[in-house]
């Protein structure tokens, strides 16, 4: 049977096949710790719960304008006002279903075929396929584990010219869990003063889960506001993946060109979810803030396992649910049973003898580490990496 040679652009996203994998062997009885998805294990937040149930008791049951309800636009408005300082309008904001869905709106209204996309590495999976799929030419720049996986200028001065359309970058990172701080972000910003025709899309969507204080956006510089797209949404800081729903930020042109896109894709996100949203935007934080509290918790003890582990290299996260360590000592490196060749091979060989799920660096960009989560429960974490501990000292 002939498909479409499109298909051909891009890749599976390894994050879900991992999660595949690990569920075809738990069908198969096999106790199998699932540490590659990144999805919160909490549940949503009670007020925001009982806000969908009141939708659908209200019967907001029928088609949503396709950019969102106004009443949900307004609340992104003053989400970004209470939280980051930047002013919008509802004329700034669209709503998708879920944060690819923004980020492939995004990647399509401002990048044509043949066009440059720069991405340092490490990066989310999505944003490199989701370009070649829009027909434009990913561009990736390596960053150093020296400064967390942060671009400098430098770099980024070395890689940007007049042909560069779109610059995707997230803080907190996935995988990284890097987090820029005002004055990085100001040293990127005094590059992409120079090149006026390149946007810049800013993932902002582990916003909340943010361990060393106040998270800064890049769209706090006025100069260059008009030609920021911020992504967001509701899936990691409120427990609401299954809801899905993301929003752009950007200039009204952006917004409409998007808005022109989704018409034709999906039309407006669910109607439920929007009004579950405008509670989880314009009230209490105090749950966001405390899966966070847990999320440091963790944090603090996986760094602890990891330290007793010889042959991990890592920075520390400083946002995100992940730990990305470095693991090319393990190459070539044997249990009498299976080489490591790659991190792929160390995955699986994880995934079959220790029965815990991960990820491959190669497909955030990083062929030398692997990205392991630590969104699951206290019990399930020790568990896991004690498996993870006994596997790796059986290479030799």
């Amino acid at each position: 049977m002939q498909l479409s040679s499109r298909l051909q652009l891009f890749n599976e996203p390894e994050t879900l096949k991992m999660a595949k994998l690990g569920r075809e062997l738990r069908a198969k009885g096999i106790d199998v710790i699932d540490l590659s998805l990144g999805e919160p294990d909490f549940d949503t937040p009670s007020h925001i719960k009982e806000a969908a149930k009141k939708a659908i008791d209200d019967n907001w049951s029928h088609y949503t304008p396709v950019a969102g309800y106004p009443e949900l636009r307004e609340a992104v408005c003053t989400k970004l006002k209470r939280d980051n300082n930047l002013s919008y309008k509802p004329e700034n904001i669209i709503a998708s279903t879920g944060a690819k869905h923004s980020l492939a709106n995004a990647v399509f209204a401002t990048v044509s075929k043949g066009e440059e996309v720069i991405i340092p590495t490490p990066y989310w999976v999505t944003y490199s396929e989701i370009v070649k799929l829009g027909e434009g030419v990913v561009k990736l720049v390596p960053t150093s584990i020296k400064n967390k996986y942060k671009l400098t200028p430098q770099e980024l001065e070395a890689a940007i010219s007049d042909k560069t359309r779109l610059f995707i970058f997230s803080s907190p990172c996935n995988p990284s869990g890097s987090v820029y701080s005002k004055q990085e972000l100001e040293g990127l910003a005094n590059v992409f003063r120079k090149y006026p025709n390149c946007y810049i899309l800013s993932d902002e969507i582990y916003e909340y889960i943010n361990f060393v204080g106040k998270h800064e956006s890049i769209a706090q510089f006025e100069d260059l506001k008009d030609r920021v797209i911020v992504l967001n949404g509701l899936s990691k800081g409120f427990a609401m993946t299954g809801y899905r729903l993301g929003y752009l930020a950007a200039h009204p042109d952006v917004i409409k060109a998007c808005e022109k896109l989704q018409g034709q894709f999906t039309s407006g996100t669910n109607s439920i979810t929007q009004r579950a949203a405008i509670t989880a935007l314009t009230t209490d934080l105090k749950p966001s803030l405390e899966m966070t509290k847990e999320f440091e918790r963790r944090k603090k003890r996986v760094i602890e396992l990891m330290n007793a582990i010889p042959g991990l290299t890592f920075p520390e996260p400083d946002g995100a649910f992940y730990v990305f360590p470095t693991v090319s000592a393990f190459f070539g490196k044997s249990d009498g049973e299976e080489t490591i060749k790659d991190a792929d091979d160390l995955c699986m060989y994880l995934l079959n003898k220790a029965h815990v799920s991960t990820v491959t660096g190669r497909a955030f960009g990083e062929p030398t580490a692997i990205r392991i989560s630590f969104a699951n429960s206290m019990e399930k974490i020790e568990e896991a990496w004690k498996r993870i501990s006994t596997a790796l000292a059986k290479l030799k």
